[in-house]
């Protein structure tokens, strides 16, 4: 039997931890060739892909020049996971820090952007593309004591249907899911005041586990996927109200 991602490359952003990692291990298991991108120099160091980058995503260059040396080393881009992300500390707006603000609309949305408009190119040169970003079902509904990781997964949301639209013509697909909260070591930024309160708004009474995305994730990444596009999955344990 052909394995799915069987001459795929795939690319994983924030691949070396918590759900980047379980998404890296999946792809490569059905078959992919996977190129894994972090800041954490030292945790790459330690892992097992045919190609590593260390790289920050806030970085425009050096995104840029990880997609080009991803695609010289493995011979083409197929597949995007844009995974890194960071929560930010849990208080309200007024007194929220200015520079934590800025820290993470950076990280959350605009390294999705800088790594989407890196691989784009590569994929259009191939007729080829499949991208998945990931978002969060707080970009939908909004956490109190969140408002920079909800702003900047909100924005991943529409600026994913934004590109979505824009190669829709092409062979290249773009959508993103929205995880109801998984418990990943971006726990440790969160206080646990905040993590209780995650957990009583998921209906089935408990966390997401990383399987349960990957899998979601893998489909996204897959040929299957074919006539979605700009689309928003959720994967919420019934959090979801719209």
């Amino acid at each position: 039997m052909v394995s799915r991602f069987a001459n795929r490359v795939a690319i994983v952003t924030g691949g070396v931890s918590g759900i980047g990692a379980g998404i890296a291990a999946r792809l490569t298991a059905e078959g992919a060739r996977v190129s894994l991108w972090d800041r954490d120099a030292a945790a790459l160091a330690n892992a097992e892909a045919p190609h590593q980058a260390a790289v920050d995503v806030t970085d425009a260059t050096a995104v840029q020049r990880a997609a080009a040396d991803t695609a010289d080393a493995l011979g083409r881009i197929d597949i995007l996971v844009a995974c890194a992300g960071i929560t930010g500390p849990n208080a309200p707006v007024w007194d929220y820090p200015i520079a934590e603000w800025k820290r993470v609309i950076d990280v959350n949305l605009n390294g999705v952007f800088y790594c989407n408009r890196a691989v784009v190119p590569h994929m259009l040169r191939n007729d080829y593309g499949r991208i998945v970003n990931i978002a969060s079902i707080a970009g939908k509904e909004g956490n109190p004591n969140a408002a920079a990781y909800s702003a900047s997964k909100a924005g991943v949301i529409g600026f994913t249907k934004s590109l979505g639209k824009e190669l829709a013509k092409t062979n290249v697909r773009v959508n993103c899911v929205t995880p109801a909260a998984v418990r990943t070591p971006l726990f440790a930024q969160m206080t646990q005041e905040h993590i209780d309160f995650m957990l009583s708004k998921i209906p089935v009474g408990r966390f997401g586990e990383i399987d349960e995305i990957a899998s979601l994730v893998c489909w996204l990444a897959s040929e299957e996927c074919s006539f979605s596009t700009g689309g928003v999955f959720d994967i919420s344990g019934g959090r979801a109200t719209y």
